[in-house]
């Protein structure tokens, strides 16, 4: 279990944005790519310290792809960056035959994920990134809390030998997570100890299930809250060790329920240990315009609707 505590609210993008930086300094062979969007993935300051090193794309993602897996024949550490839609959705192919098939060393840095991206809207929210990175052999999936997560996992991927698809979002939300985080890839983390229900959340859900456990502990319910923040590899350890003391499982992320990190878990738990398991996450949607807190209301990802997962689970488990 690990202590956490919220000193305020930041955007995960700039954790992502201050690492990089940090990481130029350090590594003469990071470099940086982007596809037009310097300022809102945070790249300005690399930009700035390291013209040499940064590459602006423009609007053109399949071959920001292509070159970044060029770049790593020369040993070069090429972090990519645009929206998660423009990250994945558009440039797929050049993903699965230059980075994945052939193991490039390429970081696919993706900001604006899942619905909280807000009033950009349904174009722009993706909500099935996930699950499409997940299925590619090769690929590290990596989906981080809050600021100082999305900080600790980029100096982790950087050290990381193979592609990695890292995935953070637009809207301020709780920073909880230590400064200091030795952040271990495929390592859950365990956020409170329980034995009635173990929790399973990744990405901004991990707050949602915070606030759900407070509630839950008011109801008597001692939940078992776990921080996934790699998808794959997926922790099987810590996810079957749990459960063995639970007997159920909640799932919680900002995605589409098919593919997604309850998908992994339902796999998981058919194969080794069949128990009761709900999930929070877009039910099949497209999403909408709207306020980040708003549209997490809207699609059932609230602290509020953890709590009911919660307690509809353990009325199966009875």
């Amino acid at each position: 279990m690990v202590e956490y505590s919220n000193t305020g609210s930041k955007d995960t993008r700039s954790g992502f944005g201050e690492a990089l930086l940090e990481l130029g300094k350090e590594n003469p062979n990071v470099v940086a790519l982007c596809a037009d969007l310097t300022g809102s993935m945070k790249m300005d300051a690399f930009a700035k310290a390291f013209p040499e090193r940064f590459f602006q794309c423009g609007i053109a993602e399949a071959n920001m792809m292509s070159i970044a897996a060029g770049l790593t024949i020369g040993g070069k550490i090429p972090f990519t960056g645009t929206f998660a839609n423009f990250s994945t959705g558009r440039v797929y192919d050049q993903i699965r035959q230059s980075i994945a098939y052939s193991n490039k060393n390429v970081k696919i840095c993706a900001s604006h994920a899942g619905i909280t991206l807000g009033e950009d809207g349904a174009t722009h929210q993706i909500l099935e990134d996930i699950g499409l990175m997940k299925m590619l052999p090769n690929i590290t999936v990596i989906n981080t809390c809050d600021f100082n997560q999305t900080r600790a996992a980029t100096f982790a991927v950087a050290k990381h030998s193979g592609p990695v698809y890292l995935r953070f979002g637009r809207p301020k939300v709780p920073n909880f997570t230590s400064a200091d985080q030795d952040f271990e890839i495929g390592k859950a983390i365990c956020m409170t100890e329980g034995t009635d229900v173990t929790l399973i959340a990744t990405g901004h859900l991990v707050w949602q299930a915070l606030e759900a456990g407070k509630v839950l502990s008011g109801k008597g319910i001692r939940a078992e809250i776990i921080n996934i923040h790699t998808i794959k590899p997926l922790d099987y350890d810590a996810v079957l060790t749990s459960v063995a003391k639970t007997g159920c499982v909640v799932t919680a992320e900002e995605h589409m329920i098919n593919g997604g990190l309850g998908d992994s878990i339902a796999q998981l738990l058919s194969r080794e240990y069949p128990l009761p398991l709900e999930m929070i996450a877009v039910n099949d949607q497209f999403g909408q315009s709207g306020k980040p807190e708003e549209l997490l209301e809207e699609y059932g990802l609230s602290s509020a609707n953890i709590v009911e997962a919660v307690e509809r689970v353990l009325a199966r488990k009875k």
